[in-house]
């Protein structure tokens, strides 16, 4: 175990190691003309295209946390601090709502909100004499609304745990001194929940900075870009040469960024775990009666899931049925077929499956063999310096996902290609998914193997066991249902990988998200929206699975 834990630590530091070091040189690597240079950094930041970037990215970033914040704050404080009777369904849709691709959301709302196919726009346009669509989605503020109500979830995740462990004394004390429920709220709940709201919003920020598939989606056509897409372009131009040192230098300026955040993150967490006093059994929530508030809270919680789900991926539908994009009529149900489905490419759509679904297999089943490996090392060895290891394993999830697949991409391309040339090859994606997933795998593997008393181990190895029998007979069985669980949530988390695969894929490893990207960029928004529908209906039993073993593992109210 130890020597898979050194490896898998070397090929994670070596993307990093290879971003850092190919943003100061001038030159190929290999070559002897090679010079290290500042010059990458000095003409990204004297280009102000650059700035440009960075301002649309940290305001798609701000008002893709604002809109998560405002619908996924209400929904966990109604799930923990009232008699809201749907909780069930709520916690159960919100769960599944982060396994819907980002890019099939942003489909949906491009045929709502664009400014000359949108139907909302064709209709205010018809109905008040319009003659521009007063609406326009392909904006940094419509991405970052589309992202915001993608992002909801997990803020409702995030912030019901926070919720759930205050205090509940001091609510009541300012009940019996008959504060009036705003007065409540404004004085003692969000002040107290405060520091894991921000730790929880540096979160959700960190990865709307990082994202690629609403930006790409919705912002590619009017030229908008953010860091990850405009990284995108500047590794895959369309009329010169890869500039891969730019690259590089953009990638190490977001990992400076994502280090800062990061740090900021982890100061939250610990001032949010100053104010959860949770006390044995003197702990009790104050559940509020929620009375004629209960009809304005369902109404909430419906529009957030007609606006995220249900209105997007229906337009999605309706596009895959018509030859071209349509109001509503009697003309356009009589043109309704499965035309783009039927003529789809269909070679490459099962190339596509069928890589994906070896992905959505080998992925969660490796990284979470590497994810045991590191709990165990960290949790149950003597070796120095152990912790070390366990900092590295969260690299992942402090450094945007993005940044590795540049590495991924360089050190293929400049220093395997020779010797070890799996670029263009699924062995590739499958070592990068691998990493960008491990943060979650050890999080989970931790979790449980914490919950395993070392008696148990011992007491087998007095028994005369090896340490091999000892993981297969003792600690696997009891580990058993938390790898599942975590196994079905890494493998739904890949068949949705857009943003790793767009930079790593190829004729021969092409994922089926990337497909879809591809007959979207193509122009194809018929057969993009058909294919999009099959990936959807492809994750439904697999969803289903998920949701019964998160229910019989109780992370999954019932």
């Amino acid at each position: 175990m130890f020597a898979t834990v050194v490896v898998v630590s070397v090929v994670i530091l070596a993307h990093l190691g290879i971003v850092f070091w190919l943003s100061v040189t001038d030159g190929s690597p290999g070559i002897s003309s090679l010079t290290y240079t500042w010059n990458n950094f000095l003409e990204v930041f004297g280009d102000r295209r650059t700035f440009s970037v960075l301002l649309n990215t940290f305001g798609f970033a701000a008002l893709s946390l604002v809109v998560a914040i405002a619908f996924g704050i209400p929904a966990a404080w109604l799930v923990e601090r009232t008699d809201f009777p749907g909780k069930t369904i709520l916690f159960t849709l919100m769960t599944i709502g982060l396994l819907i691709p980002g890019f099939a959301a942003a489909m949906g709302w491009l045929f709502l909100l664009h400014p000359r196919i949108g139907l909302a726009n064709i209709w205010l346009m018809k109905w008040f004499g319009l003659h521009e669509a007063p609406l326009n989605i392909m904006t940094i503020a419509g991405m970052g609304w589309v992202q915001g109500l993608n992002l909801a979830p997990l803020a409702f995740i995030m912030t019901a745990a926070v919720f759930r462990s205050m205090d509940p004394s001091l609510e009541e004390a300012a009940h019996t001194s008959r504060a009036d429920f705003w007065s409540t709220m404004r004085r003692v709940t969000l002040p107290l929940a405060w520091p894991g709201i921000l730790a929880a919003s540096i979160y959700i920020f960190t990865i709307g900075f990082a994202a690629f598939d609403v930006p790409a989606i919705i912002g590619w056509g009017s030229r908008i870009f953010t860091f990850s897409t405009y990284l995108y372009l500047l590794a895959s131009p369309q009329d010169s040469l890869p500039r891969y040192g730019l690259v590089a230098a953009l990638s190490t300026v977001i990992v400076a960024l994502a280090a800062l955040l990061s740090w900021w993150y982890g100061a939250m967490q610990q001032r949010a775990r100053q104010y959860a006093v949770v006390t044995g059994k003197a702990y009790r929530p104050r559940i509020l009666k929620l009375k004629k508030a209960l009809i304005p809270a369902w109404g909430f919680i419906g529009l957030y899931f007609v606006l995220s789900k249900l209105l997007p991926i229906s337009l999605l539908a309706w596009s895959s049925l018509l030859p071209f994009f349509q109001i509503p009529s009697a003309r356009a149900f009589s043109v309704m077929s499965i035309a783009h489905y039927v003529a789809l490419p269909w070679d490459l759509v099962l190339t596509g499956a069928t890589n994906t679904a070896v992905l959505m297999f080998l992925t969660p089943t490796a990284t979470l063999i590497v994810s045991l490996a590191f709990s165990w090392v960290v949790l149950r060895s003597r070796v120095p310096g152990r912790q070390a290891f366990d900092l590295i394993a969260f690299l992942p999830h402090a450094v945007p996902n993005i940044v590795f697949g540049v590495g991924a991409l360089l050190i293929t391309l400049f220093v395997l290609q020779k010797a070890i040339p799996i670029y263009g090859t699924i062995w590739l994606l499958l070592a990068v998914f691998t990493i960008a997933r491990l943060s979650y795998g050890t999080r989970m593997t931790n979790s449980a193997l914490i919950q395993i008393h070392s008696e148990l181990e011992e007491s087998a190895q007095i028994s005369g066991a090896s340490n091999w029998e000892v993981f297969g007979r003792v600690l696997l069985p009891l580990l058993t249902p938390t790898l599942l669980y975590a196994w079905l949530w890494i493998a739904l988390l890949t068949l949705r990988e857009l943003t790793l695969a767009v930079f790593l894929s190829t004729g021969n490893n092409i994922t089926l998200p990337v497909v879809i990207w591809g007959l979207w960029l193509g122009g194809g928004l018929g057969q993009a929206s058909a294919l999009a529908m099959v990936m959807l209906a492809f994750m439904i039993p697999a969803i289903v699975v998920y949701w019964i073993f998160a229910r019989r593992m109780g992370l999954i109210a019932t």
